[in-house]
């Protein structure tokens, strides 16, 4: 990354991007309140650093070791004035990463309007800000429902008209999975947040389409993948300019033999683990990783304590008829009992966090 001094020029700033382009690399040109910071995008084994160090307005010019480096600590610190505890990371009207959980709540897949209309009431009435829905459902067996997104684009695009209905009719902004690159522009038209699933994190020719439609995106880890692996592709969406991600926990495939207790292993670890490497927001998904209702609620209040910005839960008025996922969704009223509770950890678990952080001011 490239240091500017304080008093840095704007027409320094450019002299030094048209010599990183010189480079054949991109520049992303992070201006905070302290100063401004360029960091380089692309192969920089022949970049001469002290070339760039010796440039009008430049302070430093240093290797970023870790391979996250646009949206790591380290970088985002030399350009503001305070370290960013967390960044906030604006879906509609919602800020996730801001001063309260965030609750992401619906059907696993979209199934009919009517269905939809009444678990968005629901999941609203209980306390729900985002609601999730699928459209294109991404399936183990070819044989299992794909979502209607999967019967045609007609079908696809009537879904997705129900998703910002729902959305505006009770105030909720909206999310969904995108399963290829040719959905991305058609879904982007009618929610407010794209997601990209577990099966597509490696994805990088989606995830740079995902990242340039400008749209807040939500990033969930793949079952196998390891943290300094989930940040890496995650870079490939802020190497595309677009910062506003979302980061989600939803479980890791399970070590050992026997009977699974679980659909996979909730790690719970990885939240303030990754919050330690990046300043971007981290929620869970309890519905995948444990693919259990009846432990939904004791998952979801770890996960607020171990530090989550919010929760992904599957909600459905009556799950036994879902055609997806039936096992895991839960009740309205059990997501009101889980926002209660979860809401009344955060207020604990952030208040503790400023008493330790007084304390050290004070000593």
């Amino acid at each position: 990354m490239i240091i500017m001094k304080t008093d840095a020029t704007t027409e320094e700033v450019a002299e030094v991007v048209k010599e990183i382009k010189k480079y054949g690399l991109r520049a992303d040109v992070s201006k905070g309140s302290y100063r401004t910071v360029i960091g380089l995008v692309g192969d920089e084994s022949k970049v001469s650093f002290e070339h760039f160090a010796t440039l009008p307005g430049v302070k430093e010019a240093r290797m970023v070791e870790v391979p996250y480096k646009l949206i790591s600590r380290e970088y985002s610190k030399q350009f503001e004035s305070e370290e960013i505890e967390r960044a906030v990371v604006r879906v509609g009207d919602i800020e996730i990463g801001g001063e309260r959980p965030v609750f992401i709540a619906g059907p696993c897949a979209v199934e009919g309007h009517e269905q939809l209309l009444r678990i968005a009431e629901e999941a609203k009435e209980a306390g729900a800000h985002i609601l999730r829905g699928g459209i294109f459902k991404p399936r183990s067996s070819v044989h299992s429902f794909q979502g209607l997104g999967s019967i045609g684009w007609e079908e696809a695009r009537e879904a997705l008209s129900w998703m910002r209905e729902a959305g505006e009719r009770f105030n909720l902004a909206t999310v969904t999975e995108i399963r290829g690159e040719e959905q991305v522009d058609l879904a982007a038209e009618y929610v407010d947040m794209l997601q990209i699933g577990t099966r597509n994190m490696y994805n990088q020719d989606l995830l740079t389409k995902v990242a340039r439609t400008g749209k807040p995106i939500l990033f969930k880890r793949h079952f196998g993948a390891g943290i300094e692996e989930f940040l890496s592709f995650a870079e490939y969406i802020a190497a595309e300019g677009n910062k506003n991600i979302v980061l989600c926990e939803r479980g890791i495939l399970p070590v050992g033999k026997g009977k699974n207790y679980t659909r996979y292993t909730l790690d719970l670890g990885a939240v303030p683990t990754i919050q330690k490497e990046t300043y971007l927001p981290v929620i869970v998904d309890p519905s995948h990783a444990t693919g259990r209702r009846d432990l939904i609620f004791s998952m979801s209040c770890a996960a607020v304590a171990a530090g989550a910005s919010g929760l992904m839960i599957e909600v459905h008025y009556n799950p036994a008829e879902a055609l997806v996922d039936a096992q895991q969704a839960i009740m309205p009223d059990e997501l009101r009992e889980i926002v209660d509770v979860c809401r009344e950890i955060h207020r604990l678990t952030r208040a503790h966090g400023n008493e330790k952080n007084q304390g050290k001011a004070g000593g």
